[in-house]
């Protein structure tokens, strides 16, 4: 071989090697999904990831300590999806940050629940009761609606969860003291507050079963979680397997043979 022809030749495996190179990049199918502490990992880990792998994808997880940092990384691509929030406080994460994530499918969601280490029932309270409640305005809301539900206090019917505050309190007959903390704090405080409304996921993360607590929120559509993405990507084929394997046989079958998700508000497509 000339030197003429080991140039072209080595032309054309240099450009073999770029083509593949970037279809191998093309076909490089990995989702990136974002959580907070809670049981979310798990039941894609468990219930869904094996299906995507199935279909080629290859599945990353990576841990956020707030919602608002890992609702920014799906704004920014950073990753594909999150799971860890209701649609009332995706809106809110939104509207603070200008951007538009978007909630594509429901998940199994531990219910929130009034928990204490001091009482055994959720009896009518002392004056002066101290409650820890979420300092995030639409969960500090479904707390209130939980102590509400008790006849605890009352609030105000036409109550923005979005924008809720201790203002809307209208009846505190008990003058109960509404200590909002971090989520992630409550659990750690119990000992030192006589109750706590702490989020199921917060719960569950930290090994209190739902079945110890002394009234768990009523079943509400809002308050379920979904597995959240970009809004330009609605119509991603990623997006499209993720909500088919949430809707798949094997996904019902893992949740409802799992005894750790009794007690769940469920999906509709898992009743």
């Amino acid at each position: 071989m000339n030197a003429l022809s080991l140039r072209r030749f080595l032309l054309l495996v240099l450009s073999a090697a770029s083509f593949l190179a970037s279809a191998q990049s093309q076909d490089d199918k990995t989702i990136r999904l974002g959580f907070n502490p809670g049981p979310y990992k798990e039941q894609f880990e468990k219930g869904v990831a094996p299906l995507l792998i199935k279909k080629g994808y290859k599945v990353e997880y990576k841990d956020f300590s707030d919602g608002i940092q890992v609702n920014d990384a799906v704004n920014s691509g950073a990753i594909e999806a999150n799971i860890m929030q209701h649609p009332i406080y995706l809106k809110s994460v939104n509207d603070r940050l200008g951007i538009n994530n978007i909630g594509i499918v429901q998940v199994p969601t531990p219910p929130m629940g009034i928990y204490s280490q001091k009482f055994k029932q959720a009896d009518k309270p002392a004056a002066g009761t101290t409650i820890s409640v979420p300092n995030q305005a639409s969960n500090e809301y479904r707390a209130a609606l939980l102590l509400q539900n008790l006849g605890w206090l009352k609030i105000s019917p036409d109550s923005d969860p979005a924008t809720f505050s201790q203002k809307n309190i209208t009846e505190n007959p008990y003058k109960i003291i509404l200590k909002e903390m971090d989520n992630a704090q409550q659990v750690r405080a119990l000992p030192d507050v006589d109750f706590g409304v702490i989020q199921g996921n917060f719960a569950v993360s930290s090994g209190i079963k739902l079945s110890s607590a002394l009234k768990l929120e009523d079943p509400v559509v809002g308050f379920i979680n979904v597995v959240t993405i970009a809004g330009k990507n609605k119509d991603a084929q990623f997006a499209k397997d993720i909500i088919d394997g949430y809707h798949s046989p094997e996904f019902k079958q893992y949740i409802l043979t799992h005894e750790q998700y009794q007690g769940y508000l469920l999906p509709d497509y898992l009743k």
